[in-house]
């Protein structure tokens, strides 16, 4: 009988566990069901960042390397130096060679301004001549009508035309040399226009070797991690050379999404984002953008469904998430990482 009693008592027992069990099956499916309905979730992500290649824009030997290897290093700060020896004697010679022209230009100056002052000594010659030349001939044509009324002598008649066909030639050699100083100064400005041309041209020269000049000195071209050095002290690179790799500061999430997850993820929505790096750490962002298209045409050999045999395939395409910058876990992501999204939407 007692044996019939505990019988039953362990199977009301087992009984009221299964049932508290199921219950508690129920309650954590419903909760889970309610969390994530509402939730688009990836684990086809990872983190990105901008890589910046640091290149060598001219040929010459590496006399310093200014950093260490994943070493976080600030814009414009300096990295390589390459040899600038003849560098800088290349911009020496650009400099002399620059005011050997400048003062040619400024002598080819002084000398269309010598002969300008000459053109117009020669315009008041010319007016000079030509009033004397106005005299001579009213005097000449007054004594004139003297001479025929025989109120002044053949001589004296004589002088007074002499005197005005001296001041009429004097016209004539004044203009003849009026017009051989305008060609003067003509040339004077060709002479000029061609120095100031030349002290441009050396300018450029300049301009070039200091140009050249500052590529001897290498310097970051962003914030980040040095990366991937692959440079040592005394080797030759050559101009467009990979020295280094430069990660930026700036973290974000490339997301992959389903195409059928689409339809309700739009720019502004939260994010959580699953770092598997920190143990399964979350950290809040929002989507951002999406991609311009999918994935598979961005692959080397796209996909073409007008060839062969086509099987619908579920495509995929890359949502952008940026992260909480304030969190103090994002200083240690790096990209490359693999993380999981879940986006809450409507």
């Amino acid at each position: 009988m007692s044996t019939e009693k505990d019988g039953k008592k362990r199977k009301k027992t087992t009984t009221i566990i299964l049932g508290v069990i199921l219950l508690a099956g129920i309650v954590f499916g419903l909760r889970e069901y309610f969390k994530f309905k509402n939730i688009e979730s990836t684990d086809d992500a990872q983190l990105s960042s901008n890589i910046d290649p640091v290149v060598a824009r001219i040929s010459d030997y590496v006399t310093a390397i200014d950093f260490k290897d994943n070493e976080h290093v600030n814009k414009g700060q300096v990295l390589i130096q390459l040899d600038d020896k003849d560098l800088v004697i290349k911009q020496q010679q650009a400099e002399a060679n620059l005011n050997d022209a400048m003062a040619k230009a400024d002598v080819s100056k002084a000398n269309a301004a010598s002969v300008e002052s000459l053109l117009a000594t020669g315009k008041d010659e010319i007016n000079s001549a030509k009033i004397n030349y106005g005299k001579a001939r009213r005097d000449f044509e007054r004594y004139q009508s003297l001479y025929k009324d025989g109120s002044v002598t053949q001589e004296q008649f004589d002088q007074f035309r002499t005197k005005m066909e001296s001041d009429s030639n004097q016209v004539d050699i004044a203009s003849k040399k009026y017009e051989s100083a305008q060609k003067q100064y003509e040339l004077s400005l060709a002479d000029l226009a061609s120095a100031q041309a030349a002290v441009n041209v050396k300018q450029a020269d300049l301009n070039f070797a200091k140009l050249q000049l500052s590529y001897a000195t290498i310097t970051a071209p962003s914030s980040g991690i040095a990366s991937k050095r692959s440079i040592q002290i005394g080797q030759l690179v050559g101009a467009g050379s990979s020295l280094l790799a430069i990660v930026e500061d700036s973290v974000w999430v490339e997301a992959n999404f389903k195409e059928t997850q689409l339809s309700g993820i739009k720019a502004g929505q939260d994010a959580d984002v699953t770092i598997d790096a920190l143990n399964g750490q979350i950290i809040k962002g929002k989507v951002s953008s999406f991609a311009g298209a999918t994935g598979a045409l961005f692959s080397l050999l796209p996909p073409d469904n007008a060839t062969g045999n086509f099987v619908k395939v579920v495509q995929r395409i890359p949502i952008k998430v940026v992260l909480d910058t304030k969190d103090p876990a994002y200083k240690l992501l790096r990209p490359g990482l693999s993380v999981e999204v879940g986006i809450t939407v409507p």
